[in-house]
């Protein structure tokens, strides 16, 4: 038989009685006696088991070998990490102490760059740069705000806002202007009204020496009318004995509104009747007055309540355009027939002017407590007479009364005057 090829270990000392030799990836064993009671035992064990001897010794030598190798190769790791860690710790000593050195010698350059002491540092030269920016984004913004072309965003605001202003002054004036004419009408009126009552002997006395002179009951209504009509701006034109446009000699006493200081703003007619008339006289009267003289409104003035036409009551408006009081024969000028003209007055603007917003029910209310008002005046009025020891008592709750009745009828004015501003 030829001699393997493949390398061979030499023959092992005999005093061992055994033989091994490792042919390439084998070994062979001859006669090797090997002393250990474990692998005896396992051996036995596992022959008893049907496992052959050999095969059982094979795979001790395997796994032992297995063992020897990891063995030696922890050792050689153990070996490698110990020379590694002696070798990376020199160098760590090393790298700190480099590491130390760099990090004082940044430390001083840093201090030396940033140094707030120094005029050449950084913060300083931030601090500049940032003041500089700052002053010229001021310049820039000053200079855009305060051009007057298109460039400026707020050029239209300013304008809208000096025009408002303007607006608001020009508003403001004409306020002011209205409230003076208010005020000198109110003034005119004021001293009209004190006038009126502060000469009332007087007018009792001219009004006593009227019925004396014979004068009738139409003419002493007209003279009442006309002192009403001069107080307020308006003129009264005695009409009874002229003959109208149309025809005919209808209507006692025409009042022309506003036409005392300019072109009419509507008529009145006054028809005095010294009589008792039936209802569809009363209108008769009063339509064909109205018609006879042009005017849009017409007042019944009767001698005394008797003479209020049956099923009518005074100082209550009818078909939009009649009204009817009461006044006393012998002296019919006083609060009853200044109220009648007042409201007749301002129904007569509110028709002229379709457009105004008036609050009704507030018209309406004041009216009311006019007339109810007007109604207590006049029953008071009526006590004086027969009372004379109560008569100052009585006259103060009168003159009370008036300027209730006053106010009322100003509340009404001021309620359309309001109404023709807004239009």
């Amino acid at each position: 038989m030829e001699a393997s090829e493949k390398p061979q270990l030499p023959l092992d000392d005999l005093a061992f009685e055994g033989i091994v030799r490792a042919l390439d990836d084998r070994l062979v064993i001859e006669r090797l006696t090997v002393a250990d009671e474990r692998a005896a035992r396992m051996v036995r064990e596992r022959a008893e088991s049907g496992q052959r001897p050999a095969e059982t010794v094979a795979k001790a030598v395997e796994i032992g070998a297995r063992v020897l190798d990891s063995e030696e190769t922890a050792a050689n790791v153990d070996y490698v990490r110990a020379e590694l860690e002696r070798g990376v710790g020199k160098l760590n000593q090393e790298l700190a102490g480099t590491i130390e050195s760099g990090n004082e010698e940044l430390a001083e350059r840093i201090a030396t760059a940033f140094g707030s002491d120094r005029s050449d540092s950084v913060q300083r030269q931030i601090a500049e740069l940032v003041k500089k920016a700052n002053d010229e984004q001021r310049l820039a913004i000053s200079r855009l705000f305060s051009a007057e072309d298109g460039a400026n965003p707020l050029t239209d605001f300013k304008a809208a806002v000096v025009h408002g202003l303007k607006e608001l002054d020009a508003r403001r004036e004409r306020a002011r202007e209205a409230d003076r004419q208010q005020i000198e009408e109110l003034n005119r009126e004021l001293v009209a009204l004190r006038e009126r009552f502060g000469g009332r002997e007087e007018l009792e006395a001219e009004q006593a020496r009227g019925t004396a002179k014979g004068f009738t009951f139409e003419e002493r209504v007209h003279d009442a009318i006309e002192r009403i009509a001069g107080s307020r701006g308006d003129c009264a034109t005695h009409t009874g004995g002229e003959q109208a446009e149309g025809g005919g000699r209808k209507g006692d006493t025409l009042v022309e509104l506003e036409a005392a200081e300019g072109p009419s703003a509507g008529r009145i007619v006054f028809e005095a009747k010294d009589k008792k008339l039936s209802k569809n006289q009363a209108w008769t009267e009063l339509n064909e007055g109205m018609a006879a003289r042009a005017a849009s409104y017409g007042v019944l003035v009767v001698a005394g309540e008797a003479r209020v036409p049956a099923g009518r009551e005074q100082l209550h408006e009818y078909e939009g355009n009649k009204l009817i009081v009461a006044v006393d024969r012998d002296e019919p000028e006083g609060l009853a027939l200044e109220t009648a003209y007042r409201l007749a007055a301002a129904r007569v603007r509110l028709s002229r002017d379709t457009d105004l917003q008036v609050d009704a029910c507030a018209v309406r209310d004041a009216a009311d407590e006019a007339l109810s008002t007007l109604k207590q005046a006049q029953a008071i009025r009526s006590s004086l007479t027969g009372i004379k020891t109560s008569s100052d008592k009585a006259r103060a709750g009168l003159d009370a009364m008036v300027a209730a009745v006053e106010a009322k009828l100003e509340r009404i004015e001021s309620l359309i005057a309001e109404a023709d501003d807004t239009d």
